[in-house]
């Protein structure tokens, strides 16, 4: 007996899709499904961000913020933090930093020598994104360790202070901070959850007129006196006075209900803090981002100068690029006509 045609050929008679799946296309539905799920929890994490606390940036701006795009991670922390979640978490829930405070007129003394001799500034190179918004308000900083191994520089020039920092691992990063009078640093989150800022004050104005305020709860620096703080929080400082004020400024890992979650958290800090360093003297390691941010800020410049030196060749050459850009997206389209 002659054998029937192959099951795939009648179906292409039949008129019918050569696939053996029932629902052709299921699977492209299921992954737009997918993505519209993970959309609307993207979505969800950002609206627990941005109602979390008293204070609130504008939504808009919360959307795009670089703390919106760690909402999701940042949820998770919240959900399985040790401390509660507060602006303020009580001190004494970190014991383990009770050797900074009990030390902290020999950790001012290296801060002083190094504010004397101008190696607490800002970055040279335009290499520091976390803070470049900071220095235009004449925020200073000079790195001791960031996420790993201690900067060569601070090891060389303050042996005291990295020798406290090296004995408490739950120390990821550490820098001494200055805050010129006049000052005032804008409303906003920190990204990242996965920590919690220490700070320690070492020379201050001692007085209200320099403070930190933290959703809504102000803190005023003192000599001698800490405090932890949710830095995703929204947050803004100032120092009205006629005094600078130099504090000592850590990150310090967020305590968390499950092992695995901390260690996942630990190792992420460690990527992320490791892309994001930068350098306190030439030859210091740089990190990923920070050179990408080096780049783009140079070629900022070379675009702005060449705004200046011709004015209508750069409106031409945006229109030009504008134009170049659209018909690209659209060639798909046209060259079927």
């Amino acid at each position: 007996m002659h054998p029937g045609p192959p099951r795939r050929a009648f179906r292409r008679r039949a008129g019918r899709p050569a696939s053996d799946h029932p629902f052709p296309g299921a699977s492209t539905v299921s992954f737009r499904l997918v993505l519209l799920i993970l959309a609307l929890l993207y979505l969800a994490s950002i609206l627990i961000v941005h109602f979390r606390g008293r204070e609130r940036l504008k939504f808009r701006r919360q959307v795009f913020d670089h703390s919106g795009f760690f909402a999701p991670y940042n949820v998770l922390m919240y959900a399985f933090s040790k401390v509660p979640n507060t602006p303020f978490p009580e001190r004494a829930r970190f014991a383990n930093l009770d050797s900074l405070r009990e030390n902290w007129q020999g950790i001012r003394d290296e801060a002083l020598r190094l504010f004397d001799e101008g190696f607490i500034k800002a970055a040279e190179r335009n290499n520091d994104a976390s803070f470049a918004s900071f220095f235009k308000a004449g925020w200073k900083r000079f790195y001791l360790t960031w996420y790993g191994e201690p900067l060569a520089s601070a090891a060389a020039l303050c042996p005291r202070t990295v020798a406290l920092l090296d004995g408490i691992p739950e120390v990821k990063a550490a820098m001494f901070a200055l805050l010129p009078p006049g000052s005032k640093l804008n409303p906003h989150r920190d990204p990242f959850a996965g920590s919690l800022r220490y700070h320690l004050g070492l020379a201050t104005p001692n007085s209200d007129a320099c403070r930190i305020i933290v959703d809504g709860e102000p803190y005023s620096w003192r000599d001698g006196e800490d405090v932890v703080f949710d830095e995703t929080y929204v947050h803004w400082a100032e120092n009205t006075s006629d005094q600078t004020r130099v504090i000592l400024f850590c990150d310090v890992e967020r305590p968390l209900r499950l092992a695995p979650l901390a260690a996942f958290n630990r190792w992420l800090g460690g990527v992320l803090g490791r892309a994001t360093a930068t350098d306190n003297v030439g030859g210091e390691h740089v990190g990923v981002v920070n050179r990408l941010y080096a780049l783009a800020d140079r070629m900022g410049e070379r675009r702005k100068r060449f705004k200046r030196a011709a004015p209508r060749t750069y409106q031409a050459t945006r229109i030009v690029l504008g134009v170049a850009l659209v018909a690209w997206l659209l060639y798909p389209w046209i060259g079927r006509g």
